[in-house]
């Protein structure tokens, strides 16, 4: 009897050894220095920023063949769409079909068609020593692509800050993060978001629920449905003027990836710092009251926030005494 006893304690050790080596972070295994691993994390996600760009640029030019819904809205973004040098692929003529031929193939240059080499798509490095052009036309290269790169790093870092200690989740949240923003600049290029992105990454919240909270997955489901209904009343009310469906989705993952009540926060941030952008924008004279601009990019600002920050929010609001 005490055999078996000492078995069983044994092997219930033996698994939380190997849980706990999957969920913390790699650091923690092998006593890295944290120095060297936030430059780590911070390259990894420049490189990571520069795939992201390959993504953006390859989806836009093959929108023709994939499902998306418009995503216009009545609130005001600044930032213009911008020639791109982003990556395209090399296909030898034939149309791209699928998330196989977005991520596959060589990088060329848009405007002159010219091959890229390794060193002419280094994340950053290469917009800085290029002054901004492509090496062989020397036409200009937007600046998003640098911005998303670093924005990705930021992101990055800032989620290691906060998820250190489970690996397992903060490769998800990363995954969520490349898809948001994904969604930020092709809604804020093209005012559409694809069923292409969103669908995908709201099935990975879905399953990752399903796995690792299977207890709180009907509350994220409702605030979820909530959160989209809300959005659907305003596209309803307007016959999608003031909103477009693609948000209606977009609300839907948002709650199912935020839950309650940091997808209040979210909804939050995104109308305040939307009508804050709007008026500065109006005033300036670079928008008129009735301009139709995408909305997304603001909803996943707000949720950066909420996720990074939600409840260190929610805290301060309840402690001041607010209800």
């Amino acid at each position: 009897m005490l055999e078996c006893t000492n078995e069983v304690f044994i092997c219930e050790r033996s698994e939380r050894k190997i849980k706990n080596y999957f969920f913390i972070f790699p650091s923690e295994r092998t006593n890295t220095p944290l120095g060297l691993l936030y430059i780590v994390i911070f390259v990894f996600g420049l490189c990571i920023g520069s795939f992201l760009n390959c993504v953006i640029y390859r989806l836009q030019k093959t929108k023709s063949f994939l499902k998306g819904r418009p995503a216009c809205n009545a609130m005001p973004t600044s930032g213009a769409k911008s020639a791109s040098i982003a990556t395209q692929s090399v296909t030898g003529g034939r149309s791209f079909t699928g998330w196989r031929s977005i991520i596959a193939g060589r990088s060329i240059c848009p405007k002159c068609k010219h091959i890229l080499k390794w060193y002419d798509l280094l994340p950053v490095v290469s917009f800085i020593i290029l002054r901004g052009k492509c090496r062989y036309c020397r036409k200009k290269v937007s600046w998003q692509y640098p911005l998303v790169e670093l924005a990705t790093a930021v992101l990055f870092l800032i989620s290691y800050f906060l998820f250190i200690s489970y690996f397992l989740f903060l490769v998800y949240i990363w995954i969520i993060i490349c898809f948001l923003l994904i969604i930020f600049i092709y809604d804020l290029k093209t005012y559409f978001i694809l069923d292409k992105v969103i669908y995908p990454a709201i099935g990975i919240v879905l399953l990752w629920n399903i796995f690792n909270n299977w207890s709180g997955l009907l509350m994220l489901l409702l605030t979820a449905f909530l959160s989209a209904a809300f959005f659907f009343i305003i596209w309803l009310i307007s016959k999608g003027k003031a909103m477009g469906f693609g948000d209606v989705k977009l609300g839907f993952l948002m709650g199912l990836f935020l839950g309650f009540p940091n997808i209040l926060v979210a909804l939050f941030f995104a109308f305040l710092s939307g009508a804050l952008v709007g008026l500065g924008l109006i005033s300036l004279g670079k928008k008129k009251l009735k301009s139709q601009v995408p909305f997304g990019p603001f909803l996943i600002t707000g949720t950066f926030v909420a996720l990074f920050w939600g409840e260190k929010i929610v805290s301060w609001y309840l402690s001041i005494g607010v209800v």
